[in-house]
């Protein structure tokens, strides 16, 4: 269960996110104030701390860099009634994760919340871990267009870092003390992605109560991620691309265009050259954003890295005061794993060995949660690539319980294109498949 501080100087807004929060079945603490809030974070560590910014005894400023000193790694969103854009950059420079413009739905503001925690516990913690050939020039390369102000486009299968590549060449660019932000293109249904990226004025639609600045404007001066940028809507794309080439917008409700100095990364675990020829993504956009392209190796392709991933993960994962050693025979069995999940999957499996173990992690803390191999059954020669496809979601659906998102995760596709084949490939009814 997944522990929140949730911070307001206004009792009705407090109960009514606590009251929220705990209804999706998080553990919730309260505080009236800054220093309540801090007080009550050195007694407890909560992975995530919503805030308010104006409080009466201090700001949501305050409270997150002190919060952030004593636990760098907690995820904290601001949340705030007077939205402004110089604000929202000066949060996310200092640390902020999010910064949510009242009133807010807490659709969204779980949205954002579980985005930043999964992102947090999964492979993001700040480093590309291995010494293989394959991952070091990768990491090379990286490095060497990283002082360029050219746009990049990484793509690699799910799970392999490419928000870390992305972070990475942040931190050796100029704009290295500038705000990176990032934005999942699959997240967000396409009206809601729209106001995300280029943001809207008050009454641009319906439950705009108040302006809030889109990704590109908190990103001014430094990088901004599209991360997933195969699941743009198409829709959408000529507007990605007036962006690409002019550096200006308009948010949604107004028509006087924002300019803005940044650099765009964009990611895919998508073929955008082969969508492009299909009709599904725009070539012009695609050629845009493939100014300097780059890729990641799978983690089938790096094998010799197993060991020092499976060990970090271990420390990141260990409680405080614990210690986890792993066996050779459990690291002999995660060497002999394709990865089809690659190194999220990994992450995963670790951190569940270490929460079913108290010593040596060995085989036997992974009963049924060994990492299954593909089945390959009535995938023959000859047969046509619409056929071997429709085939092997079913399978993988089948191995998985008919559960889609571990399914996305096996097959290295995002949960939007497992639920389009479900219905492209007329399998059994989406109510048959399982989210979790």
């Amino acid at each position: 269960m997944s522990q929140v501080l949730v911070v307001d100087d206004e009792a009705a807004m407090r109960s009514a996110l606590q009251a929220s929060f705990a209804r999706h079945g998080w553990a919730v603490d309260t505080a009236a104030g800054a220093s309540e809030a801090i007080a009550k974070f050195r007694r407890r560590q909560h992975a995530l701390v919503v805030t308010d910014i104006r409080m009466p005894d201090g700001d949501g400023f305050s409270v997150m860099r002190e919060i952030r000193s004593l636990a760098p790694r907690t995820a904290v969103i601001l949340l705030t009634a007077f939205g402004s854009v110089p604000d929202a950059v000066a949060a996310i420079k200092d640390g902020a994760c999010d910064y949510l413009v009242k009133p807010v739905a807490f659709e969204e503001l779980e949205r954002a919340a579980q985005r930043i925690l999964e992102r947090a516990h999964g492979t993001d913690d700040g480093q590309l871990v291995g010494h293989s050939a394959a991952l070091v020039h990768a990491v090379e390369r990286a490095r060497q267009v990283a002082g360029s102000d050219a746009d990049i486009l990484i793509e690699a299968e799910s799970g392999t870092g490419k928000e870390l590549l992305a972070r990475l060449i942040h931190r050796l660019s100029p704009r290295r003390d500038r705000p990176f932000v990032a934005v999942n293109c699959a997240a967000f249904p396409e009206n809601l992605l729209e106001s995300e990226l280029f943001g809207h004025t008050k009454g641009a639609f319906t439950g705009a109560n108040a302006a809030k600045p889109g990704k590109f404007e908190l990103a001014d001066g430094g990088t901004l991620l599209l991360d997933e940028v195969g699941e743009m809507p198409l829709a959408l794309q000529p507007k990605l691309l007036r962006v690409l080439q002019e550096r200006e917008f308009d948010r949604l409700g107004d028509t006087r265009p924002i300019k803005v100095d940044l650099r765009v990364i964009a990611t895919t675990n998508r073929p955008l050259e082969q969508m492009t020829a299909d009709g599904r993504f725009r070539a012009d956009l695609y050629y845009r954003l493939n100014v300097i392209p780059l890729s990641l190796p799978p983690l089938r392709e790096r094998a010799e890295d197993i060991r020092e991933l499976a060990e970090h993960f271990v420390s990141l994962y260990t409680p405080p005061g614990s210690t986890r050693k792993l066996t050779q025979e459990f690291i002999v069995r995660l060497e002999r794993h394709r990865w089809p999940g690659n190194v999220r999957e990994l992450a995963n499996l670790i951190r569940r060995a270490v929460a079913l173990s108290n010593g040596d992690i060995g085989v036997e803390v992974l009963g049924d949660d060994t990492p299954p191999q593909l089945p390959t059954d009535r995938l023959q020669p000859g047969l046509s690539l619409v056929a071997a496809e429709k085939r092997l979601f079913e399978l993988t659906l089948d191995a998985t319980g008919g559960n889609r998102s571990r399914a996305a995760e096996l097959l290295g596709v995002s949960l939007r294109t497992v639920r389009n084949k479900i219905r492209d490939y007329g399998l059994p009814p989406r109510s048959d498949y399982v989210h979790d």
